[in-house]
């Protein structure tokens, strides 16, 4: 180094020193200007430049001398200055660590002591707890301080400020502190981890179950986790006491457990490394009797024992010592008490100096306190063993089976989680679970029971208890062989006073009797009471031994009474609760005893069925005694019990459903009586599952399949009734009444075809069967409701006729049930009113003339003023109000011959009154009739509400009735109905209407919101909102309200005319005339047209709906429809008008008499338009020609404007017939007539200035000139009479009469040109004014001049191509038209053969021009001019 640079770098020292940093600086700058490489001058620099704040240069010029030299110290420690000011914590702990690491290479042990210090508080203060465990574990042996750190001397506790270093000497001397530290953060990083991630992914998509989320969790954090081998080091340490090691212990014990659980099955290698530590340690703290709870409970659950006593009573008894108030302590204490086993060693005779356990109270249960415990043992597999015994013991197979079954599942999950399997013990569980199964209501579980029995036997074939199972279930199965073959195999294992050889032996020997060996069988019963006799609390099996001693004894000579007698009175001795013996005895009495006894027989089979309701023969006889007496009540009562006792159906055990499905019952006969007491009862579920079981048994019971079939009816299961009931038929083929079930369902579902044929097919054999005829008549009135609410009204008319006739023949041929007849043939008849006029009016007539006079009761007078009865048919032809009157008179009629019940009360009430609001809907309005009608209405509604107040539809009823007059009343009625069925779409629209019609839309709108919720297909609620959008003025959506309401399935007449009148309305304003040509106004009208079409089908009598019909059908061009249908409407208003002589029809009939003129003239009829002009205008009068001035004034617009109609198309229509002078004085009377109506007047001058021109003469051609000129002159916006103008002038060559007609026009804006001109008749009149001149390119100057003004007027755009095709420029007229391909399909139609034409031109455009030909073919077929253009194509491809 240089004598400069030295003292530079002693300048800078100095500077440094007495805080000059800019002169530090300077002098720093300057030596490394000499030497670049100087470590000393980098870092003066980086100080002087950090305390002038410039942190980053600072930490550069830090940097560089670290480059320069990295083992030096004082760089390091700089830029840790820098850090921490610059509050850059990640590089500062950084460049700590590295300072350490620096003092430790250096053995400075102080200074690394005091870094490490600093890093460790540091982290404590900012980082996380895992940082934390990093710094800390620099105290520990595998740190690579470590070796540095231990040369600190030890410390001074009375004296810790005395080094700087004590933290460090105290962690080198005691590590255990640091440790515990340690092991807490990490306990709690993993408990946060494991939570924070579980949360997040059970979010996900796709998640599985939080238990196998925690497992997933817990593998990974397990897999990686530090905590181990720290509770290694702890319980390692020489300082850790006995309590933190065994605390420590039971922390590893469970950390280990927890990774044991969470691993797979396949990873097999790991998990049984892990499971044997964590035997060993569980296997160490029992060796140690060490108080850990979850150690103690792992070591008696992994034991594999065969029985409890297999698990050891010594284990047991250290851990009631051990636990004394635990769960798992009372249950082992009971069950010791429960089986007689001693609760200390002190009391099983060995004294080990251990305290005994506190004995069970004398009053407490043990049996009780055992389940009392195993409620919060639901995981202990031990548990689970002593509580599946203990139900076995008291007989409680059910809960043994669900115990079991659990169990079964602990141990899987055992096996599962620790990778050990328990063979022993899961054999222990499936001997409890199918010796449960077998005795549990036999032979229901038989076949779940064999399958376990199998699986015990494969693993050991000597298994006592499934050998014994084995036997009872080839028993059951009356397979005595082979059940007498497993009987010998368990006596051939067990010593012969065993208890269970004792039981086998009898079982043998029962199945010798069954055998017919029965004299070996006989003698081996001998020998098993013999020895059940030297036993104790045998009296069951004593009695049992008896019974079938006395059995085989019957089976060998039914003669030898007193011997059996005997028998079976010794087996109740033995047991007086043994109910097969009162069976047996009671079938002796009823058959062997001489004379027979029948009420002691009943009384032993009564006891028998009290004591054992699985006594089926004793159950049987005794309900067939008490249905001979007629006791039903105590037959079902019998019936029941005896489901109960074979496991009825709700043999629900443990995990398994046991349906009726899943076995044959033994007693077919209870169920079927079963059936049909819940089917009498209407209890249709539980009816039909008691046949179905029944038929389990009986499979070709015909009655069975019978009932099967009506309960499934009833129960609204139509698809299954059908099968049961073919299934009957197939049986019996002729039984009649299933083809009455079958046709009656098919009636309900809507086969209504079908259903008559089945109804028919019985008749032909059954005339007169009185049920099968009223169910006809109501498949007949069914099917002409639907046919009349599709609009088949011929349809629906002859299936009512048809009703009404087989009702008529029911009461010729049955004296009862008339009320119900008179049900069907009113409403039949009321469904019939509804038409107007008749297909076939004599039938209607016929019917009606032979119901009429059996109309003869008025009791109450309802009907004085009204009707008189008996009705009489009218002379005239029959109209819809002529069949509602008698149908009116027929419900009166019905309410008359009495009623039995408060539902056909209320019904025949409710019917009446409606029949009678709809007569009074129909009576002419304001008279005193049809307001004593209403009133009676009403009436009538209120007595079926007192009859049956839960009615909604009456409630409903009750509100129509009170809509318009009674809003209150009304209201309370339509919430009355809501209250009783709250998903009413009917009673909602009813209620939203009436909102509507007293003006409170809001509330409306949100009731048929409602109602369209809970049925989309009602059209009503559309309606109803649809009018409540026209009244907030949302015409649009009105509009679209009303489309989906006609598109609906169900039709609604009321909404089809709205509709249409909506429509036509909407297509006949100025502004959509304006924009649409008549071919798209004609397809807009099409949905009015086809809604108009079946509305007059369903109500041909209104007038304005024909008029509004055939105005329709003249828009879209069905001018003879459009005749008719006005004609048709004309009729009516002329009978109307005879009958009522109203001034209102009168209008209506001049103004359809105006219409039909109008469409006879469109027709080219021109005398008969003139005609009907005729008619109107001598309706209207002479006018203000010969009235008096002052009736002239008053003369409304209306009239004024008819008449100059009429004028006006009497005049087209005179002139058409070559009389031009009476068209032209029409037409000038058209045009006084029309006064000050601008509109009116410039039609009429503009026809009567062509009718001038017409007549060829010039005075009528300068009359016409003169007519359309002073026209012009008042009414400058007439563009119909400028065009009329213009168009003279051009026939003329008049220049100047061609401008004087568009000058005005063509000197407006372009904007106020358009809206005078929508149709842009100017551009085309001034190109043809051009081209009559033969000023071509003025006409095509015209036609671009109009493309480039509107561009999307493809009108335009077709005249300039049409004009370069004609001029030979097919090139510009491909140009014009080239982006027209993608219009809509009526602009194709348009264009086509005009670009066929010109791709014709081009020499490779042949192919194009016949494809856009053949489409122009394929869109109007009937247009001649396509096929004239693709035969051109043709021509010009030379084909």
């Amino acid at each position: 180094m240089s004598a400069f640079a030295k003292n530079k770098l002693k300048a800078a020292r100095d500077a440094i020193t007495k805080k000059d940093y800019q002169a530090a600086h300077d002098a720093s700058s300057q030596v490394l200007d000499y030497e670049p490489d100087n470590y000393n001058a980098k870092a003066f620099l980086g100080l002087s430049l950090l305390e002038l704040g410039q942190v980053e240069r600072s930490e550069q010029s830090y940097r560089s001398a670290i480059e320069t030299n990295p083992k030096q110290l004082l760089a390091w420690q700089g830029l840790s200055k820098v850090y921490e000011r610059g509050k850059k914590w990640d590089q500062f702990t950084e460049t700590l660590s590295k300072l350490a690491e620096l003092f430790a290479t250096s053995q400075d042990a102080t200074k690394c002591a005091e870094t490490v210090q600093k890093l460790v508080e540091f982290r404590r203060d900012r980082g996380t707890r895992q940082q934390v465990v990093e710094v800390l574990s620099l105290y520990l042996p595998d740190s690579p301080f470590y070796a540095t750190l231990s040369s600190l001397p030890p410390p001074d506790p009375t004296n810790p400020s005395s080094t700087t270093t004590f933290a460090s000497q105290s962690a080198m001397y005691n590590s255990l502190p640091i440790l515990e530290e340690i092991v807490t953060l990490l306990e709690q990083e993993e408990d946060e981890y494991t939570k924070r991630e579980t949360d997040n992914r059970r979010k996900r998509l796709n998640a599985g179950s939080p238990e196998e989320i925690k497992r997933e969790v817990g593998r990974e954090i397990y897999s990686i986790s530090k905590l181990p081998a720290m509770y290694g080091e702890i319980m390692n340490h020489p300082n850790t006491s006995d309590d933190l090691r065994r605390l420590v212990e039971s922390k590893l014990l469970r950390h280990k457990r927890a990774y044991l659980q969470a691993l797979p099955t396949s990873r097999s290698d790991l998990k049984q490394r892990l499971a044997a530590e964590v035997q060993d340690l569980v296997n160490g703290m029992v060796l140690l009797q060490i108080p850990d709870e979850l150690a103690w409970t792992i070591f008696i659950d992994s034991q594999d024992a065969e029985t409890v006593e297999g698990y050891g009573f010594d284990y047991l008894r250290q851990y009631m010592r051990l636990f004394p108030s635990v769960a798992l302590t009372h249950l082992v204490k009971a069950y010791f008490t429960y089986s007689g086993i001693p609760l200390s060693e002190d009391e099983d005779g060995s004294d080990n100096g251990s305290e005994p356990s506190e004995p069970v109270p004398d009053d407490a249960d043990p049996y009780e306190l055992i389940l009392e415990a195993a409620t919060a043992l639901q995981t202990s597999i031990f548990s689970q063993r002593v509580v599946s015994e203990v139900y076995l013991w008291e007989l409680e197979y059910a809960n043994a089976i669900s115990v079991s079954e659990l169990g079964l599942e602990l141990v899987r999950k055992q096996t599962d989680d620790t990778g050990t399997d328990l063979p022993l013990v899961r054999k222990a569980f499936k001997v409890t679970l199918s010796s449960s199964l077998v005795q549990l209501y036999p032979p229901k579980h038989h076949d779940r029971a064999l399958k376990i029995i199998d699986e015990v036997l494969s693993q050991d074939p000597n298994n006592v208890s499934t050998l014994m199972g084995r036997g009872y279930i080839c028993q059951q199965k009356a397979a005595w062989e082979e059940a007498a073959s497993q009987f010998t195999k368990v006596l051939d294992i067990l010593p012969e006073d065993d208890g269970d050889s004792v039981r086998a032996r009898e079982e043998h020997a029962w199945c010798e009797v069954q055998l017919q060996n029965i004299d070996e069988g006989v003698a081996e019963l001998k020998t098993a009471l013999d020895l059940l006799e030297q036993a104790e609390d045998k009296d069951e099996d004593k009695a049992r031994c008896h019974w079938r001693l006395g059995k085989a004894y019957w089976q060998i000579d039914s003669n030898q009474r007193d011997t059996i007698f005997t028998h079976l009175i010794a087996s109740l001795k033995c047991s007086s609760t043994f109910a097969p013996a009162f069976t047996a005895l009671g079938i002796y009495y009823s058959q062997l005893a001489d004379p027979p006894d029948p009420n002691r027989a009943s009384k032993c089979f009564q006891k028998a069925f009290e004591l054992d309701a699985r006594e089926g023969e004793a159950a049987r006889r005794l309900a067939e005694g008490f249905a001979d007496e007629r006791e039903w009540d105590l037959v079902e009562v019998v019936a029941k019990r005896t489901i109960e006792g074979e496991g009825g159906l709700e043999g629900e055990v443990g995990g398994e459903a046991v349906t009726a499905t899943r076995y044959s019952p033994l007693n077919a006969w209870a169920w079927k009586a079963s059936g049909v007491v819940d089917l009498n009862r209407r209890n249709y579920p539980a009816a039909i599952r008691a046949f179905q079981v029944a038929l389990r048994a009986e499979p070709d019971d015909q009655l069975s399949w019978l009932r099967l079939g009506e309960a499934y009816t009833k129960a609204g299961r139509h698809v299954a009734a059908l099968k049961a009931l073919n299934r009957a038929k197939e049986l019996q083929p002729d039984d009649w009444m299933c083809t009455y079930f079958i046709g009656d369902i098919q009636r309900q579902t809507g086969l209504f075809t079908e259903a008559i044929a089945s109804f028919e097919s019985i008749l032909e054999n059954r005339p007169d069967e009185p049920g099968v005829l009223m169910s006809l008549a109501q498949t007949h009135m069914d099917l002409g409701a639907v046919e009349l609410s599709m609009g088949f009204l011929s349809r629906a008319e002859a299936s009512f006729v048809t009703a009404l006739q087989v009702a008529l023949l029911f009461l010729e041929s049955s004296p009862g049930f008339r009320g119900v007849a008179w049900k069907i043939i009113s409403d039949a008849m009321f469904h019939l009113s509804r038409s107007s006029e008749f297909t076939d009016e004599e039938s209607v007539r016929d019917v009606l003339s032979e119901i009429a006079p059996l109309i003869t009761l008025d009791p109450g007078k309802r009907l004085d003023g009204i009707l008189a009865v008996p009705p009489s048919m009218p002379e005239t032809p029959l109209s819809g109000l002529d069949v509602l009157k008698i149908a009116v008179a027929a419900y009166n009629y019905r309410i008359s011959l009495g009623l039995h019940d408060s539902a056909a009360t209320g019904s025949a009430w409710y019917d009446f009154g409606l029949a009678l609001y709809t007569l009074s809907q129909q009576l002419p309005q304001d008279g005193e009739v049809q307001e004593k009608t209403r009133k009676q209405a009403i009436s009538c509604v209120t007595e079926a509400l007192r009859a049956n107040p839960v009615e909604d539809t009456y409630w409903r009823a009750l509100g129509d009735m009170n809509f318009t007059s009674q809003a209150k009343t009304a209201q309370h009625a339509y919430i009355k109905a809501l209250e009783i069925d709250s998903k009413n779409t009917v009673t909602w629209t009813s209620l939203g209407l009436l909102y509507l019609y007293h003006d409170d839309h809001e509330l409306a709108n949100e009731v048929f919101y409602r109602a369209q919720t809970l049925d989309p297909d009602y059209s009503v609620a559309w309606v109803g909102q649809g009018i409540v959008a026209t009244r907030n003025g949302h015409d649009a959506d009105s509009h679209a309200l009303f489309e989906h309401a006609v598109g609906l399935t169900a039709t609604m007449p009321s909404a089809d005319l709205e509709f249409a009148r909506r429509e036509f309305i909407r297509t006949s304003r100025p502004s959509a005339a304006s924009t649409s040509t008549s071919t798209s106004a004609a397809l807009d009208l099409f949905p009015a047209f086809f809604a108009l079409d079946r509305y007059v089908k369903q109500r041909p009598g209104d007038a304005s709906a024909l008029h509004l019909f055939g105005l329709v059908c003249e828009r879209i061009g069905h001018r003879a429809l459009a005749a008719d249908a006005v004609g048709r409407a004309i009729g009516v208003l002329e009978a109307a008008y005879e009958e009522r002589e109203d001034a209102v029809i009168e209008r209506r009939f001049l103004i359809a008499n105006a219409s039909l003129a109008r469409i006879r003239l469109s027709a080219g009829e021109w005398e008969p338009a003139v005609e009907s002009y005729q008619v109107a205008l001598g309706l209207l009068g002479e006018g203000e020609e010969d009235a008096a001035e002052e009736d002239a004034a008053k003369e409304d617009a209306e009239t004024r404007l008819l008449r100059a109609q009429c004028q006006f198309g009497a005049g087209i229509a005179s002139f058409r017939m070559g009389l031009v002078g009476e068209a032209v004085e029409m037409f000038e009377a058209a045009l006084g007539a029309a006064g000050g109506d601008a509109q009116v007047r410039g039609h009429v001058v503009v026809l009567l200035a062509q009718t001038l021109w017409a007549t060829g003469t010039e005075g009528g051609r300068e009359s016409a000139k003169a007519s359309l000129l002073e026209c012009i002159t008042t009414d400058p916006d007439n563009l119909t009479a400028i065009n009329a103008l213009a168009g003279m002038g051009i026939l003329t060559d008049d220049d100047s009469l061609v401008d004087a007609a568009l000058s005005e026009i063509l000197s407006l804006p372009l904007d106020k040109r358009h809206a005078r001109d929508p149709q842009r008749d100017v551009s085309y009149l001034l190109t043809q004014h051009y081209l009559s001149q033969d000023d071509v390119a003025s006409a095509v100057s015209a036609a671009q001049k109009a493309v480039f003004a509107e561009p999307g007027r493809w009108d335009a755009r077709r005249a300039l191509a049409s004009l370069s095709l004609q001029t030979a420029e097919p090139r510009a007229a491909r140009a014009v038209l080239a982006d027209l391909e993608d219009e809509d399909i009526a602009e194709a139609r348009r264009t086509a053969a005009l670009r066929a034409v010109a791709e014709a031109s081009k020499d490779d455009g042949v192919l194009a021009a016949r494809r856009l030909a053949q489409r122009a073919i394929m869109l109007q077929p009937w247009n001649p001019q396509n096929w004239e253009v693709l035969a051109y194509a043709c021509a010009q491809g030379g084909a």
